[in-house]
């Protein structure tokens, strides 16, 4: 499997480079080794592949389990990476699985906004990576896209040139955790709070002009 997301990853980033004339800043900031938690802005469809170029390690994505019910699509998402995660299920479920991934030394792709947004403004995001984070001690690197929303935009169904940016940010380590303590609401919500203003700084470099 790991031979065929290297050679998955090799084709689309070198497709995506040409059509996008893709631009990757702040590469130096994802770590060689060790866990990791890569949290990108969201503003298409495209986000998922593209964050693909930023590192050669093998990156993995939560999916929703229906994507899967196709023999292509579900093999093409588990050799890129992908696992399945039923919504029916409690976000408890779903955030075990994540903090699973870290455990084995893994980088793990989350979408702090949850769902694709539009316009300029990274609103409220989601407290489950700072959550994740705090739980397992895993670095948070933020990554702002600029262009995706151009190059397919909602409710198309075919990609467009389009000058793509994306901007990577320094690591957000979390505080310390305590063994045998639960992680408590305060130092997630602050730590949410640091990513959501390195997002939107990210974003902003990525979405000037290109």
């Amino acid at each position: 499997m790991r031979l065929t997301y290297d050679s998955l990853r090799a084709v689309l980033a070198g497709a995506m480079r040409l059509y996008w004339h893709l631009e990757v800043v702040g590469r130096e900031h994802v770590p060689d080794t060790g866990p990791f938690i890569l949290a990108p802005v969201h503003r298409s469809y495209i986000d998922t592949p593209l964050v693909s170029v930023i590192t050669r390690r093998r990156l993995r994505y939560m999916g929703k389990e229906g994507a899967w019910k196709y023999r292509f699509s579900g093999w093409f998402l588990s050799a890129m990476g992908g696992f399945p995660v039923n919504r029916g299920r409690a976000d408890r479920e779903a955030l075990k699985l994540c903090e699973a991934v870290l455990a084995l030394g893994q980088p793990l792709v989350m979408f702090p906004e949850g769902t694709r947004k539009a316009g300029p403004v990274v609103e409220q995001i989601f407290d489950g990576p700072a959550f994740v984070a705090c739980r397992t001690g895993a670095p948070i690197v933020p990554v702002g896209i600029g262009g995706s929303d151009a190059a397919m935009p909602a409710g198309a169904k075919l990609v467009y040139p389009a000058r793509v940016r994306i901007v990577i940010g320094a690591p957000i380590h979390p505080p310390e955790r305590v063994e045998g303590r639960r992680v408590s609401r305060r130092p997630v919500r602050e730590l949410s709070e640091r990513l959501r203003a390195d997002l939107q700084d990210l974003y902003d470099e990525a979405q000037a002009p290109l």
